[in-house]
């Protein structure tokens, strides 16, 4: 989509599955319209709640678990060690009480286990706080590949 029809139609659902909260949507809605990719790129980082970070994380499949399409289905093509994964899902969602969620674009499944694994170090409030600039970094990547100048 060019950016002139992102700032003249209802991009509403697209934005949703770009971010599945609604107070950043509507943030995003209001900005517009956007001059440039960039201005829309600025308005899109926008600071979430905890209870929106987990509200969001609820719309994400577990990392290893192939979704069967959209946004989540090409961005965890790297990840090919499921099994894996399952036991390391269990334990992080065992310790922080939700799924690992991490910008998995580009990574291969190695480098994401060993980032969960690292974060399995942190305390519950520092990887909410992770997880919700991860959300960002996600949302980001979405609008970048559905909106063009």
């Amino acid at each position: 989509m060019l950016l002139t029809d992102f700032n003249t139609t209802d991009v509403r659902p697209l934005l949703a599955e770009c971010l599945a909260v609604p107070r950043w949507v509507d943030a995003v809605l209001a900005g517009r319209p956007y001059a440039d990719l960039d201005a829309l790129k600025a308005a899109a980082d926008l600071p979430l709640t905890s209870d929106e970070i987990r509200q969001a994380m609820a719309a994400h499949p577990r990392i290893g678990e192939k979704p069967a399409s959209g946004w989540a289905r090409s961005e965890q093509s790297g990840v090919d060690n499921a099994d894996v994964f399952a036991v390391a899902n269990a334990e992080y969602e065992a310790k922080f009480g939700h799924v690992y969620l991490v910008c998995a674009s580009g990574r291969s499944g190695e480098e994401l286990l060993k980032i969960l694994r690292e974060r399995l170090a942190n305390d519950p409030a520092t990887e909410l706080a992770v997880a919700g600039r991860e959300l960002l970094k996600i949302a980001e990547l979405r609008l970048a590949k559905a909106v063009t100048a």
